[in-house]
Protein backbone atom coordinates (compact mmCIF):
# COMPACT_ATOMS: atom_id res chain seq x y z
CA UNK A 1 0.00 0.00 0.00
CA UNK A 2 1.22 3.64 -1.25
CA UNK A 3 0.81 6.79 0.37
CA UNK A 4 0.97 10.01 -1.01
CA UNK A 5 1.09 12.89 0.66
CA UNK A 6 1.10 16.62 -1.20
CA UNK A 7 -0.15 20.46 0.20
CA UNK A 8 -2.82 22.05 -0.89
CA UNK A 9 -2.29 25.39 -0.30
CA UNK A 10 -4.75 27.44 1.90
CA UNK A 11 -6.49 24.48 2.42
CA UNK A 12 -4.43 21.51 4.36
CA UNK A 13 -2.84 18.48 2.90
CA UNK A 14 -3.82 15.68 0.86
CA UNK A 15 -3.16 11.86 1.15
CA UNK A 16 -3.70 9.34 -1.91
CA UNK A 17 -3.44 5.78 -0.27
CA UNK A 18 -3.32 3.02 -3.06
CA UNK A 19 -5.59 0.51 -1.85
CA UNK A 20 -4.49 -3.11 -3.04
CA UNK A 21 -7.39 -3.67 -5.55
CA UNK A 22 -6.57 -0.62 -7.09
CA UNK A 23 -8.90 1.38 -5.98
CA UNK A 24 -7.40 4.74 -3.94
CA UNK A 25 -8.78 6.58 -1.00
CA UNK A 26 -8.49 10.23 -0.93
CA UNK A 27 -8.35 11.65 2.62
CA UNK A 28 -8.28 15.94 2.51
CA UNK A 29 -7.14 17.56 6.00
CA UNK A 30 -8.08 21.49 5.88
CA UNK A 31 -6.94 23.61 7.99
CA UNK A 32 -9.55 23.83 9.96
CA UNK A 33 -9.57 20.27 11.29
CA UNK A 34 -12.17 18.88 8.86
CA UNK A 35 -11.82 15.46 7.20
CA UNK A 36 -13.08 14.52 3.69
CA UNK A 37 -12.63 10.97 2.83
CA UNK A 38 -13.18 10.06 -1.35
CA UNK A 39 -12.70 6.93 -3.18
CA UNK A 40 -12.00 6.88 -6.93
CA UNK A 41 -11.95 3.45 -8.63
CA UNK A 42 -8.81 4.07 -10.73
CA UNK A 43 -6.30 6.69 -11.07
CA UNK A 44 -8.43 8.00 -13.96
CA UNK A 45 -11.74 8.39 -12.51
CA UNK A 46 -13.69 10.74 -11.05
CA UNK A 47 -13.27 11.06 -6.85
CA UNK A 48 -16.67 9.94 -5.23
CA UNK A 49 -17.12 11.69 -1.97
CA UNK A 50 -17.87 8.89 1.04
CA UNK A 51 -18.78 11.21 3.59
CA UNK A 52 -16.85 14.33 5.52
CA UNK A 53 -16.11 14.37 9.68
CA UNK A 54 -15.34 17.15 12.12
CA UNK A 55 -11.88 17.26 13.69
CA UNK A 56 -13.10 15.51 16.70
CA UNK A 57 -15.10 13.16 14.98
CA UNK A 58 -12.38 12.00 13.04
CA UNK A 59 -10.05 11.72 15.75
CA UNK A 60 -12.76 9.53 17.59
CA UNK A 61 -12.39 7.90 14.41
CA UNK A 62 -8.82 7.02 13.87
CA UNK A 63 -8.85 5.98 17.66
CA UNK A 64 -11.47 3.05 16.66
CA UNK A 65 -9.72 2.08 13.34
CA UNK A 66 -6.21 2.24 15.17
CA UNK A 67 -7.48 -0.73 17.41
CA UNK A 68 -7.52 1.22 20.80
CA UNK A 69 -10.51 0.23 21.84
CA UNK A 70 -10.72 -3.39 20.23
CA UNK A 71 -7.61 -5.25 19.14
CA UNK A 72 -9.36 -7.93 16.73
CA UNK A 73 -6.05 -9.98 15.77
CA UNK A 74 -4.89 -11.81 18.33
CA UNK A 75 -1.20 -10.66 18.91
CA UNK A 76 1.52 -10.41 21.46
CA UNK A 77 3.20 -7.03 19.56
CA UNK A 78 1.63 -4.91 17.16
CA UNK A 79 3.11 -1.65 16.07
CA UNK A 80 2.29 1.32 14.34
CA UNK A 81 4.84 3.43 13.41
CA UNK A 82 3.57 7.39 13.32
CA UNK A 83 5.40 10.45 12.04
CA UNK A 84 8.64 11.83 13.26
CA UNK A 85 9.86 7.95 13.81
CA UNK A 86 7.66 7.27 16.91
CA UNK A 87 5.76 4.06 17.40
CA UNK A 88 2.66 3.03 19.06
CA UNK A 89 2.96 -0.50 20.17
CA UNK A 90 0.70 -2.92 21.83
CA UNK A 91 2.17 -5.32 24.43
CA UNK A 92 0.28 -8.36 26.49
CA UNK A 93 1.20 -8.44 29.64
CA UNK A 94 1.93 -12.17 30.21
CA UNK A 95 1.38 -14.24 33.86
CA UNK A 96 4.60 -14.29 34.27
CA UNK A 97 5.76 -10.66 33.89
CA UNK A 98 8.09 -9.09 36.48
CA UNK A 99 5.96 -5.97 36.54
CA UNK A 100 2.01 -7.70 37.54
CA UNK A 101 1.51 -6.34 40.87
CA UNK A 102 3.92 -2.98 40.18
CA UNK A 103 2.24 0.16 39.63
CA UNK A 104 3.37 2.59 36.61
CA UNK A 105 4.81 4.86 39.13
CA UNK A 106 6.62 2.21 41.03
CA UNK A 107 8.43 0.59 38.24
CA UNK A 108 9.56 3.63 36.88
CA UNK A 109 8.39 3.28 33.39
CA UNK A 110 9.83 6.57 32.30
CA UNK A 111 12.82 7.06 33.46
CA UNK A 112 14.05 3.43 32.93
CA UNK A 113 12.76 3.29 29.42
CA UNK A 114 11.34 6.61 27.83
CA UNK A 115 8.35 5.36 26.45
CA UNK A 116 4.81 6.36 27.85
CA UNK A 117 1.95 4.20 28.73
CA UNK A 118 -1.18 5.76 27.03
CA UNK A 119 -3.87 3.29 27.74
CA UNK A 120 -4.36 -0.52 29.17
CA UNK A 121 -6.72 -2.86 27.95
CA UNK A 122 -8.18 -4.98 30.70
CA UNK A 123 -11.03 -7.33 30.22
CA UNK A 124 -13.47 -5.17 28.39
CA UNK A 125 -12.47 -1.49 30.11
CA UNK A 126 -9.99 0.84 28.77
CA UNK A 127 -7.71 2.70 30.67
CA UNK A 128 -7.42 5.52 28.89
CA UNK A 129 -4.07 8.06 29.80
CA UNK A 130 -3.62 5.69 33.06
CA UNK A 131 -3.28 7.00 36.45
CA UNK A 132 0.85 6.58 37.77
CA UNK A 133 -0.81 3.82 40.36
CA UNK A 134 -2.43 1.53 37.91
CA UNK A 135 -1.04 -2.11 38.75
CA UNK A 136 0.07 -4.11 36.00
CA UNK A 137 -2.63 -7.05 35.76
CA UNK A 138 -1.66 -10.24 33.76
CA UNK A 139 -3.43 -10.23 30.78
CA UNK A 140 -3.84 -6.40 30.37
CA UNK A 141 -2.92 -5.43 26.69
CA UNK A 142 -0.25 -2.21 27.18
CA UNK A 143 -0.43 0.24 24.54
CA UNK A 144 3.08 1.75 24.66
CA UNK A 145 3.77 5.38 22.59
CA UNK A 146 7.62 6.32 22.16
CA UNK A 147 10.85 5.71 19.75
CA UNK A 148 11.46 2.34 18.67
CA UNK A 149 14.60 2.25 21.31
CA UNK A 150 12.30 3.22 23.63
CA UNK A 151 9.65 0.35 23.14
CA UNK A 152 12.12 -2.06 22.81
CA UNK A 153 13.41 -0.88 26.37
CA UNK A 154 9.88 -1.20 27.63
CA UNK A 155 9.30 -4.79 26.09
CA UNK A 156 12.46 -5.90 28.13
CA UNK A 157 11.34 -4.67 31.18
CA UNK A 158 7.87 -6.21 30.81
CA UNK A 159 9.15 -9.46 30.00
CA UNK A 160 12.15 -9.41 32.58
CA UNK A 161 14.72 -9.57 29.91
CA UNK A 162 16.11 -5.95 31.36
Amino acid sequence: MTIERSDLPGVGEKYVIDLSDGTELIIVTHNTGKREVFRRSDPTADSEKLFELRDEQARTVGTILEGAYFQPVESEKQKTTLPGGIVLEWYEVESDSPLIGETIEGADIGRRTGAKIVAIQRETQTIASPDPAVEFRGEDTVIVVGTEDQCDAFERLLTGAD
